[in-house]
């Protein structure tokens, strides 16, 4: 059966973004991908990863619940396998969203994590939070406005190098799915 284009992983694997199977799922290659991918297209003033970004929304979701710590965590993963959008671009690219939207579901299936509407709601405005938060620490001084209807977090954000960021990732992994 031909399952259509397929992209390498890390971990050698043939990967099919369009036809995923959880077995494909690796959480290696997510940790290595994510930390490698930098927040903001690259235009930050240094290099911040995905996979950091993903560690700090699982740390601000850990007050709601162990599943929104664990969906926080997870909620960029599909981004190890089709790669970041910037936010205004990726709100015109339905054909995108459905595959991102597709793979996350993978991903969940893969993991047994929970995102329930609950749970994303509260990864949402986790993010969001974060993002206000990367803006007013990592981008350029000042930062222009954007629409979000949330304030900064105080907690500070010192970007990482990818290996740093990976085992960080890693080990938060570990550590919300263990037992």
């Amino acid at each position: 059966m031909d399952r259509g284009p397929w992209t390498q992983t890390y971990s050698g694997k043939q990967f099919f973004p369009l036809d995923p199977d959880v077995e494909d799922i690796d959480i290696e290659d997510i940790a290595h991908s994510l930390s490698m991918i930098c927040r903001f297209n690259g235009h930050c003033r240094a290099f911040y990863s995905v996979a950091q970004h993903s560690v700090l929304v699982s740390q601000v979701c850990e007050e709601t619940s162990l599943a929104a710590a664990r969906w926080g965590l997870l909620h960029d993963a599909a981004e190890a396998y089709v790669g970041d959008v910037v936010r205004p671009i990726k709100a015109i690219l339905e054909d995108f969203q459905m595959v991102e939207e597709h793979l996350a579901n993978v991903v969940a299936r893969r993991f047994f994590a929970d995102h329930s509407a609950e749970v994303q709601a509260a990864v949402r405005l986790a993010d969001d939070q974060l993002l206000a938060t990367e803006l007013d620490q990592l981008m350029s001084t000042p930062p222009h406005p954007w629409l979000l209807t949330c304030a900064p977090l105080t907690i500070p954000i010192d970007p990482m190098s990818p290996d740093v960021a990976k085992a960080l990732f890693l080990a938060r992994f570990h550590e919300l799915f263990a037992g």
